[in-house]
Order: structure tokens, then sequence, then C-alpha cells
């Protein structure tokens, strides 16, 4: 496996794993290497420094250790505290997220800050009905039920 630092058409930068670099190459000639960010097909390699480990099993960045790339963007960086901030401060409440805002709206439990899985129906039926959500441009991390 390698990983390849990549840039689009837009500029947008990230990383992604491949096979190896012949399967980067055919990808790539394919157009099946899409941006991570607009979804972009005119992707190509960006100058990258090869990744060193410290030790034996750690990452030379210990920040990086969970994560395929660092946001480098302000839009990327601006997602990435949006993120933080509602992860710190709502509820993950999983897929029950519908019944809850449901609830709260109705007056049947408090009112509190919460964020989980919906069913695109179940979402739009809360949307119909009135329950104010919004979808989050990102996958929860924290899946605890």
């Amino acid at each position: 496996m390698i990983k390849f630092s990549l840039k689009c058409a837009q500029g947008h930068q990230f990383d992604s794993w491949f096979q190896s670099a012949d399967a980067y190459d055919t990808l790539a000639a394919r157009k099946m290497v899409a941006c991570a960010i607009c979804g972009a097909t005119d992707v190509e390699k960006s100058v990258m420094a090869p990744s060193v480990r410290a030790g034996r099993g750690e990452a030379a960045d210990p920040d990086q250790r969970h994560s395929l790339s660092a946001p480098a963007t302000p839009a990327e960086q601006a997602m990435a505290e949006l993120r933080r901030k509602v992860e710190a401060h709502s509820d993950y409440v999983g897929t029950d997220f519908a019944n809850q805002a449901r609830q709260m709206h109705e007056g049947e439990t408090p009112s509190r800050p919460i964020h989980g899985e919906a069913k695109l129906t179940e979402a739009r039926k809360l949307i119909k009905d009135g329950v104010p959500v919004l979808p989050l441009p990102f996958r929860t991390s924290r899946k605890v039920n």
C-alpha cells in the first residue's frame, strides 16, 4: 500500500491510499480517482514528503495516527472546528435521532443539543412537520449507544 498526497483542479489537497503506484496511475487515467472534498476527477499527485516512523508502530506525528490528512485549507479547518464543536457540545443519540428530535419539538422531553443519524425519509418527515433539524456535512466519529 502507498499513500499519495493529491490535489484536484480546484486546489483541494487530500491524501489517499492505493495498492501501488501503478494502481494509482490506472485509476487516475480512467478518471476513477475523485477529490475527497468536491468530487472532481481532475486529480494529480502533489509534492509530498515521505512518512518516517519515530519508532516501531508509531507515526512521526502523533496527531496523524488516526486521520489520513490534517485539515490544510481554511475550509477544511473550519469543517474540523465545526465537527469539534458539535461533538463537544451536543449528545450523540445514534439512530434514535429522529425520535428524540420529535419528542423535544413536541415538548415530551426537555430540549438539549443532540446529533445523530436518521434515514432520509425520517429527516424529510421531520422537516415537513416543522422540526428544526439540519444535516451535518460530516460523519460523527463518536458512536457510543
